[in-house]
């Protein structure tokens, strides 16, 4: 007798069109990123037509935001599909409005780039001008995002109402923390975006007020950098004790740690602004307090996760203090990948504590370091993790099998990525340290005496930065063949949506953890706090503003 779908074969099809355009941003992201660690580290030349900050920007873009975006929301509505029950047809209706939202800017703001008219770099400062479309093309993004997550939201409150009383099943949990802190986070890029980079480019006010643009879009920038990151820490707290024939040591702890990333992710923007003039000292001060409060929830993750572990290898035995690290099914790529992304996850949290501390970043602030951060944070934990679900997840929505032989080239692939990475992004931060600027093409400053330092060492040298991007792009394409199979070519078969228990001896999860109204109250009552009087004076004090440079 053929078992049920995990997901509603109607859901499937929207999760998957996510999907689909979340690993063709990967194959572009990835061949463009090659090409440029190639040139930065001058082992080739670019054509003429061909600007390095082109492919900069298209790096950034398509891997940091179009991949990242469209897998969190397959996922997501895969995740709240199966643990809600289907959609409504208005509920799906909506996530698909919001898929084709999301497309058509994704697809304009792209094409600006491919033309050379928005070589503006991932966080598109000022006083850098793009064509008006490619900023029309970054609102539809946004708003597309925005419709997308009513139709999760949608889903949860009918689930609600349907289901009084009930405590919300952790996935869906997690997923309404999620979309809260997109909704209020995207607010600061829609304003600086619509108000200010519009006007402007469109020629209707000549100078553009640089301090508060960037203002705005470090308001939305850090806590995107846990809207990828919080969707990995679903799959480890959800996906990945069932994977492992374990349960879950705390819901509560896990949830309460979604509720302080909402609380605290958002008003610490600017610990990316301490080098900025005119924002005062404490404005900064507070913001780094704040910035060092959401240690405080990744501490509890990393606790929470690993005692998981631990209670998995000793319900099978496990012996001594570490005797359940062997238990754990490091050959099964599902896990083995999401926990390499777990152990990067170290090293990239010590590097933003030193990125938020006003001293040492004045050491690292505009090097190569900030880069290798980047990478081992979103290129390493949260990539990681997301091919480590898109291992089971595109055969369950596909109804198809991961097969030995995939798991072995999936084994592959991790490791590969695993060691492009330990190169590259290992390289970077070294390089950061003696002083290697970011944002730059290849160049030997004039053959400078503290520049050869950056070509010569043996580790610390910029082709071994691109050696481990020509690893990674191998990885990427291996990657994309495994996808490429388990949708299409892959055995028919039933394969399960991995929804893991929570441990027996668990306590009971406080319903006060549920009151999204008092936990959306404190958040923006810190952002307030945090926020208005500084902007109040980025406003009245303005200065006279810039002028667009086009330098390319």
């Amino acid at each position: 007798m053929r078992q049920a779908a995990e997901v509603d074969i109607h859901d499937s099809k929207l999760s998957m069109a996510y999907i689909y355009i979340a690993f063709a941003a990967l194959f572009l992201g990835t061949m463009a990123g090659v090409v440029q660690g190639l040139v930065r580290g001058g082992l080739i030349e670019l054509p003429y037509s061909i600007s390095y900050y082109q492919l900069l920007t298209a790096h950034g873009v398509l891997l940091a935001l179009v991949l990242t975006t469209y897998f969190i929301y397959g996922f997501l509505h895969a995740g709240m599909s199966r643990t809600l029950g289907t959609m409504t047809p208005f509920e799906r209706r909506l996530g698909w409005i919001g898929f084709w939202v999301l497309t058509i800017g994704t697809l304009l703001s792209f094409a600006m780039i491919l033309t050379n008219d928005a070589s503006v770099l991932y966080t598109f400062y000022a006083p850098l001008q793009a064509s008006p479309l490619y900023y029309v093309g970054l609102t539809l993004f946004v708003v597309g995002t925005w419709i997308g997550g009513a139709s999760l939201l949608a889903h949860y409150i009918r689930w609600k109402k349907q289901n009084r009383g009930q405590i919300t099943p952790l996935f869906s949990f997690m997923t309404v923390g999620t979309i809260l802190l997109w909704f209020v986070a995207s607010i600061g890029v829609a304003a600086t975006v619509l108000l200010q980079f519009l006007p402007w480019s469109l020629g209707l006010v000549d100078n553009i007020n640089i301090l508060l643009s960037r203002t705005l879009f470090w308001y939305f920038g850090h806590p995107l950098v846990y809207f990828w990151l919080l969707p990995a820490y679903i799959a480890w707290y959800v996906c990945i004790p069932k994977i492992i024939g374990g349960k879950l040591f705390s819901d509560s702890l896990a949830r309460l740690a979604f509720v302080l990333f909402l609380l605290f992710s958002i008003p610490v923007g600017f610990h990316h602004q301490l080098m900025e003039a005119g924002i005062s000292e404490f404005w900064k001060y507070l913001q780094v307090v704040l910035t060092f409060a959401v240690i405080v929830p990744s501490l509890l993750t990393a606790f929470s996760i690993f005692a998981t572990f631990e209670l998995a290898g000793r319900a099978k035995g496990a012996r001594g203090a570490f005797g359940w690290v062997r238990k754990l099914p490091f050959k099964d790529a599902r896990f083995f990948a999401p926990f390499m992304g777990m152990l990067f996850f170290i090293p990239a949290g010590t590097g933003g504590i030193i990125n938020a501390s006003n001293q040492m970043n004045a050491v690292v602030h505009n090097t190569l370091w900030v880069v290798g951060h980047f990478h081992i944070t979103v290129g390493s934990t949260v990539i990681l993790t997301f091919f480590g679900i898109a291992y089971w997840l595109i055969p369950v929505l596909r109804g198809r099998a991961f097969t030995a032989r995939m798991n072995k080239l999936a084994m592959t692939q991790t490791i590969l990525w695993t060691v492009g990475m330990f190169f590259m992004s290992g390289a970077m931060h070294l390089l950061g340290l003696l002083g290697a600027p970011r944002r730059t093409a290849y160049t030997t400053y004039q053959d400078h005496a503290t520049a050869a330092a950056w070509f010569d060492g043996v580790f610390a040298n910029q082709v071994t930065m691109a050696l481990g991007g020509v690893i990674l792009f191998v990885a990427s394409m291996l990657m994309i063949y495994i996808v490429i199979n388990l949708a299409f070519f892959a055995p028919k078969a039933h394969t399960e949506f991995p929804i893991g228990e929570v441990a027996e001896d668990a306590g009971e999860t406080p319903r006060i953890l549920e009151n999204w109204k008092l936990w959306i109250g404190i958040a923006i009552a810190l952002i307030l706090f945090a926020y208005t009087i500084p902007l109040m004076d980025m406003i009245q004090n303005a200065p006279p503003g810039s002028p667009p440079f086009r330098p390319w």
